[in-house]
């Protein structure tokens, strides 16, 4: 399929890098090399696969703080759901902007949960009550909708203080930011920083005890049975790599993509802090936007109304709404995403059809 559309949904999916692909490939081959072989057999293509396997879990821990072990999932809401599930605590203590993966999953297997709030600015506050019977703080470091980042080392050393775990999701933020040095456990997504899709982890730190999440082969360190892909693991493994070695440039990159979009998007309110936030994810609104036909009469540019998880849902962003907007505001919001591979012409390009969509519409 030919390139006819601007992609700004990078807090959705980004795109695979293409050095991830090419280390996906060498594990997808035909009979003849055996790179098929299942990577929890003990013969030598079985170790072959799982020597690929280890090579990339090291890869990924380059992401994380030392002193922790890296699990592979099949995704970072299968990551929450085994810090959850397996750190068998009664009371989990959430922000209210968290994920429907920390939200739904605390709320269906937690005896109680606490609601930290967030300000207007999108961000917990760093002396956010957290009571003393909690056994989990779960808050995320950079918001998928608005893209704050919370101050979750501080929240940490509070949650250690009452003698509760600590839980990042770290999707949007891994490759990005520094790791959360004071988290117990972090989950990550290999689609979310240049990897494939189908493969998420969950980083421990060294003591936490989980109880397994699926049972039936011992896969995973008794974690997380099942047959590990060695074409899933490498391509997140050489992502994970890429965006150690990329950082700083992809960080000034989106600098500048930023400047460019806010500044042409002059007239749009910005939802959450400016400084305090991911400036790969602009999300603004335009008082009496329809959205909707914003959608419609731009079809040549891909961005979202809000998170890919609850498009479709119809209810207000529980995140703008945690924020203080009303729903009128929340329902004229949009969300640009974009990074690594998106050109500054791109982005110069769709900014400017927004603008000239929203005028058409009087607004």
């Amino acid at each position: 399929m030919r390139k006819n559309t601007i992609y700004l949904d990078y807090q959705a999916t980004t795109p695979l890098a293409p050095e991830a692909r090419e280390a996906m490939l060498r594990w997808l081959s035909g009979p003849d090399d055996l790179s098929f072989a299942n990577p929890h057999s003990p013969h030598a293509p079985g170790r072959a696969a799982a020597a690929a396997i280890e090579a990339a879990r090291e890869q990924v821990a380059e992401l994380l703080p030392p002193g922790g072990r890296v699990i592979f999932t099949g995704s970072a809401t299968e990551a929450l759901n085994m810090a959850i599930r397996g750190c068998g605590t009664r009371h989990v203590a959430m922000s209210a902007i968290e994920h429907a993966a920390v939200l739904d999953t605390a709320r269906a297997c937690v005896a109680e949960t606490t609601v930290l709030p967030v300000g207007e600015d999108g961000l917990v506050p760093e002396d956010a009550a957290i009571p003393a019977s909690t056994g989990l703080v779960a808050v995320m470091q950079v918001n998928n909708e608005v893209g704050t980042i919370q101050p979750v080392d501080t929240l940490a050393s509070h949650a250690h203080a009452v003698g509760a775990l600590f839980l990042c999701d770290a999707v949007q933020g891994a490759g990005k930011l520094a790791p959360p040095e004071g988290a117990d456990m972090i989950a990550l997504s290999a689609h979310k920083l240049y990897g494939p899709k189908g493969i998420g982890a969950l980083w421990v730190r060294d003591g936490v005890e989980l109880a397994p999440l699926i049972l039936g082969g011992g896969q995973e360190q008794g974690l997380r049975s099942g047959t590990l892909s060695p074409a899933l693991c490498a391509g997140f493994g050489v992502a994970a790599a890429l965006a150690v070695q990329r950082r700083e440039d992809d960080a000034q990159h989106i600098e500048s993509l930023w400047e460019t979009a806010y500044n042409i998007l002059e007239k749009w309110d910005l939802n959450g802090a400016e400084t305090v936030r991911w400036h790969g994810n602009l999300n603004v609104r335009r008082d009496g936007l329809d959205v909707a036909r914003l959608m419609s009469d731009l079809r040549g540019v891909a961005f979202s109304a809000g998170s890919a998880c609850a498009s479709g849902s119809g209810r207000p962003s529980h995140v703008l709404k945690a924020m203080g907007l009303s729903d009128a505001e929340t329902k004229s919001s949009v969300r640009l995403g974009f990074g690594r591979y998106t050109t500054l012409g791109e982005i110069a390009d769709a900014c400017a059809r927004l603008n000239a969509a929203a005028a058409a519409q009087g607004v």
